[in-house]
């Protein structure tokens, strides 16, 4: 029988370090012959990034011994990191190229050969001056083709890109001259994929200030005998359309995802008719792409049997497979409610994804060609809560939610009530709760097992993950609500999720908070700094200072976002100044805690630190956390855990609660 206790002082076994060791979400799933392989994050090693072998006697294991990092920092979020490309002299199974973090260049290894990794592209003149993503392997087995990132001055956005050819010889490790440069024209280039006969190239380009979740191209070029790729002629896209992937059939036809009709559905190009001749396969208002916040991300994927893998959806993304014929869908049998933009075709014909759901965390998932069976490759046998974890029966029970927001306007979110099995709150008393504004902001929160809300929950802490508007996931005029409207729309919809909370008598209106991280994190210090529902906040590696970031101080991929959030620069001037938290310090007066990465180059620490300087002398409570090493997001183990416990320290001190084995965060009032 649950034991009535206080919201916020339930004992729950799960700790900081639980939801930080956790591993997070596998990705990049790739097949050869009958093995797998795929990335794994490993938070317990310095936050690196391990590939995971699965042979074809169905075991896996760690391929790529520590420290070694398979992680690329192409436009800073990175993306695919590897490839194979067949076995090296005297090996039996396949050879991987992969991205090391630490310099960013291409190495391979022959994992069956016995030696070490060996590095295929230069050395950069300047530390990690040269960076590649999402190689792909061409036929004939003497080239890899991927995105080239070279910087070229000490400007964030001294920055020029390239479809480039890398021999996998190893000759360019020592001559840079001898990787080829193939594409070139857009400021942005993606997903280059030639076609199975080698005799076209298909990629994706875009320039400042669109995004690519925008405008992009899809474009199309002839390749000659010699290798060289001829001039390029645009096939899909455009001005108000974004392509997100391209690929092709094993007959030489291309498939996109683009969203002429305002979502993001599967087309069937036709390269020789124009861009208006595009096939529509599935027309639905589902979305069946997202926005390419990393190069190489895959929604769909073509079979042997001329049907195709697709994701698709709305409040969640499903597997299906479909037929381009009649545009009849199958869903896959395993029931998970998410599945990452991950997906690769198994020998036999079948698919494998990264999928997760409210009871389980991202596990590797293979579905057999005809969609009826799934079997788990990593995590547990089965679905629904695992037996065998402790940890199962303290998850909490989320529900899919639609408010109404200002004007009438609906605002998506997850809700996430406190549970525990061995307590119950106080009869008729509401419950604190706090708001988490996703990053991006064009993006969305999954419904999925997250320890770091559980952290939460089992402790009586209620949870709602706001998709306001701006989110991805219900088309183009959802994610348009956002434009010029950055600070203003995403706050009022997290403010209207936390009222209707209150007036529907589950949260307590004087123990609100918000938190969120990158975009989350302006969110967060918007919404302090401008309406009166929170009591506190969590401000993780925020946008502080629109202006200061719009001018210098971020990366070259997002240094043009604000055109669209906020407004074109510098005629927006005003807006810019006036919707920055940085200059609203004379209104904040709630306590609140601050995190950063100091070798964050996307939202650097002096946008912290002068945000705190401002601050000065006003005497608003707060702590501020900075941690050496970490970047953009928090990767290693004990910084998540020490985040998590600030956090809830933060909340004990606002809200008047006292969780066992967790003090109080100390906070100033300089």
């Amino acid at each position: 029988m649950p034991e009535p206790a206080p919201y916020g002082g339930w004992t729950s076994p799960i700790g900081a370090r639980d939801a930080a060791g956790h591993g997070g979400r596998p990705g990049w799933p790739t097949a050869a012959g009958g093995e797998l392989w795929w990335t794994e994050p490993r938070p317990l090693e310095g936050g690196r990034v391990a590939l995971v072998r699965r042979r074809s006697d169905g075991t896996a294991a760690d391929a790529l011994p520590a420290p070694w990092n398979a992680r690329s920092r192409v436009h800073e979020y990175g993306g695919r990191p590897f490839a194979l490309v067949g076995g090296g002299a005297g090996a039996g199974g396949p050879s991987v190229v992969f991205s090391e973090f630490t310099d960013q260049r291409l190495y391979r290894w022959e994992p069956d050969g016995g030696g070490e990794p060996y590095p295929i592209t230069p050395e950069p003149a300047a530390p990690a001056g040269l960076r590649y993503v999402d190689p792909v392997p061409v036929p004939g087995g003497r080239e890899l083709w991927c995105v080239r990132e070279r910087f070229t001055g000490p400007a964030p956005t001294d920055v020029r890109r390239s479809i480039v050819a890398v021999p996998l010889d190893g000759s360019a490790a020592e001559r840079g001259d001898a990787i080829r440069v193939l594409v070139e024209g857009h400021h942005f280039l993606a997903c280059p994929r030639p076609s199975p006969d080698g005799t076209t190239l298909a990629w994706i380009g875009w320039d400042h200030p669109d995004m690519p979740w925008d405008s992009t191209e899809l474009l199309v070029a002839p390749i000659a005998a010699d290798g060289t790729v001829g001039p390029a002629r645009a096939v899909a896209g455009g001005a108000g359309e974004a392509v997100v992937q391209a690929g092709w059939t094993a007959d030489g036809r291309l498939l996109a995802v683009t969203d002429p009709g305002g979502w993001w559905n599967l087309y069937q190009v036709q390269p020789d008719e124009g861009p208006r001749a595009a096939v529509n396969l599935c027309p639905r208002e589902e979305e069946f792409g997202g926005p390419m916040w990393q190069l190489g991300m895959e929604w769909f994927a073509p079979l042997p049997d001329g049907r195709v893998a697709v994701l698709h959806g709305t409040s969640s993304v499903r597997l299906s497979l479909l037929d381009p014929g009649t545009g009849e869908l199958v869903p896959g049998a395993a029931p998970h409610t998410e599945w990452a933009p991950a997906l690769a075709v198994a020998a036999d014909g079948g698919v494998v994804g990264v999928a997760a759901s409210p009871e389980r965390s991202y596990q590797v998932v293979a579905v057999d060609a005809s969609g009826r069976s799934w079997t788990p490759l990593t995590g547990a046998e089965g679905y629904g809560p695992d037996p065998a974890d402790p940890l199962a029966p303290y998850l909490p029970r989320p529900r899919a939610r639609t408010f109404a927001g200002e004007g009438g306007r609906e605002v998506h979110a997850s809700v996430y009530p406190p549970y525990n099995p061995d307590f119950t709150g106080p009869p008729g008393a509401p419950a604190p709760y706090v708001v988490f504004a996703h990053g991006g902001p064009t993006s969305r929160a999954p419904m999925v097992r997250d320890l770091e809300i559980a952290y939460f929950t089992s402790r009586g802490i209620g949870v709602a993950e706001v998709n306001y508007g701006g989110s991805t996931g219900h088309g183009r005029a959802y994610r348009e609500r956002l434009r010029e409207n950055w600070g203003l729309v995403d706050v009022a919809d997290c403010a209207a999720v936390a009222r209707a909370l209150v007036e529907q008598g589950a949260a307590d209106p004087a123990r609100l908070a918000i938190r969120g991280g990158s975009a989350g994190g302006w969110t967060a210090a918007a919404a302090l700094t401008s309406v009166d529902v929170f009591a506190c906040g969590t401000i993780l590696y925020p946008i502080l200072d629109l202006a200061g970031w719009r001018t210098g101080e971020t990366h070259d991929f997002e240094s043009q976002y604000l055109e669209s959030l906020v407004g074109p620069w510098p005629a927006a001037r005003e807006r810019y100044r006036e919707r920055s938290p940085i200059n609203r310090a004379e209104r904040l007066s709630a306590p609140f805690v601050l995190m950063q990465g100091l070798e964050d180059v996307i939202c650097p620490p002096v946008q912290s630190e002068r945000f705190l300087e401002r601050l000065r002398g006003r005497g608003v409570p707060h702590a501020y956390l900075a941690f050496p090493g970490e970047q953009h997001g928090f990767r290693r183990a004990e910084t998540v855990a020490a985040a998590l416990e600030a956090e809830l320290g933060l909340y004990a001190r606002v809200m008047g609660f006292s969780p066992p084995g967790v003090p109080p965060l100390e906070l100033v009032q300089s």
